[in-house]
Formats: structure tokens, sequence, C-alpha cells
């Protein structure tokens, strides 16, 4: 096969990778700066239709497991815009992204709703842009529910564990996130809080407010910073 056509098949799989994952192989990519895309609704263990926007957790996790061992990767960049979804599947990515070894900045833009909070602050730093919005609310769940004391149990534990992960990955206090949760003003017919730009970054959920100049400036801050206390060179 000469050159031209070996080109134009490596151009070809990357085309499909990025279909299938929404990211070409990180390996081929020439930054070393990796970005994670979590658009539209968080797909767990039930598909959803194929009109709806999804990010597939089984396409994000072994991005994030192949970036933690890439020696190329330095940063991460998580960039987040997303109604929610799956709450476990959410949740499972968050806690991959916060037990990655390498810095890893996020930014919100559009919005970052429902589970879409644990992930945003999952990462070192946050930001979201000023007119991006967040909602916080209780868990929901989405057809038969069994009417008796372990289901109502469950739902408390994983309610529990939602807030845990919030609450210590970013400044906000358990009393402030939990009257957010039960307010029945802000959303109609529902309980929860809609917080836009700056709003999130009062109440202490996010760091600051900016834009992808800001998240990649930060990133590479913290690179340097991960660089010079692990004593690594710098290329």
């Amino acid at each position: 096969m000469n050159n031209e056509g070996y080109e134009n098949n490596e151009k070809n799989e990357n085309i499909e990778e990025i279909k299938e994952l929404g990211s070409a192989n990180i390996i081929e990519q020439d930054s070393d700066i990796f970005t994670i895309n979590i658009i539209g609704q968080i797909e767990g263990h039930i598909a959803q239709s194929p009109q709806t926007k999804t990010t597939k957790y089984e396409h994000i996790i072994p991005q994030l497991v192949a970036v933690e061992q890439s020696e190329k990767v330095k940063g991460v960049l998580v960039i987040l815009n997303t109604i929610g979804g799956d709450v476990e599947a959410g949740l499972a990515i968050a806690e991959m992204i916060h037990s990655l070894s390498k810095p890893t900045v996020s930014l919100v833009v559009g919005g970052g709703h429902s589970i879409g909070v644990p992930l945003a602050v999952s990462t070192n730093y946050s930001y979201i842009s000023p007119t991006a919005t967040m909602i916080i609310h209780p868990i929901r769940m989405n057809g038969l529910i069994i009417g008796v004391p372990q289901t109502f149990e469950y739902f408390k534990k994983m309610q529990e564990r939602i807030t845990n992960f919030i609450v210590a990955n970013s400044e906000i206090s358990r009393e402030d996130l939990t009257k957010m949760m039960a307010k029945t003003d802000d959303l109609l017919n529902d309980m929860g809080t809609i917080l836009i730009g700056q709003q999130a970054v009062d109440i202490g959920i996010i760091d600051s407010i900016g834009g992808i100049k800001d998240a990649i400036n930060k990133l590479r801050e913290l690179i340097k910073e991960y660089e010079d206390k692990n004593n690594l060179v710098h290329l």
C-alpha cells in the first residue's frame, strides 16, 4: 500500500472513532491536553432513542483509562453541556475523573444540570461561562417504583452519595446544598434551584467564571505545578 492509501485509511479510522467515541484516539492527537466532551444526556445501562443527544459512559470510561496510562497526555479538559441523565453512570464518570493522577479542569458551557453538578466539581479546578446554568435538585426515578421502605432507603443512600461528593469537591456547605435542593419556588412543578454563571461561583460550587481560554491557561498552570512537584522534564 502506498503512503497516500495508508494516510486515507488512517483518516477514515479516525473519523469512525470520532463518530463512535466523540474523540479520536488520544495517542494520535498532537496536543498534550486531552479533551473530554460530556454533552446532552448521560446514558447509562438503558439506551436512549437515536434522536436523543447522549454521552455514553461506556465510551468515556475507556478514554479515562487510556488518559491515565498515556505518557503523552499531561492534562485533561472536561467540557460540560449536559441536562443530566443516569445517576450511577454520571457518578461513576465523576469518580474516575476525580481519581486521575493528572491535572484536570472543567468548563460548564450551556448547562451542567443534575448529575452534571458532580461532574463539574470532579476536576482540580472548575469554570462556568457567564450565561451557563446549573440546576440542583434531588434525584428522580423514571418508570415503575415499588413503594416499599427499601426503595426509599435506596433513594436516600443514592442522594447521600451525590451530596457527599459535591460537598467534598467544592466549597459549598452541606446545609446550603440541601436547602437549594429542597427549594420549591425556583423550578416549575419541581424542587430545586437554578444557578446562572456567577451565582454558581458565589455559592461555592464552581471556582471561577471563565471561558475556553481561561480553562486552558489554568490547566497549563496546573500541569507546570504538577511537573515541578514531581521533578518532571518540561517538553
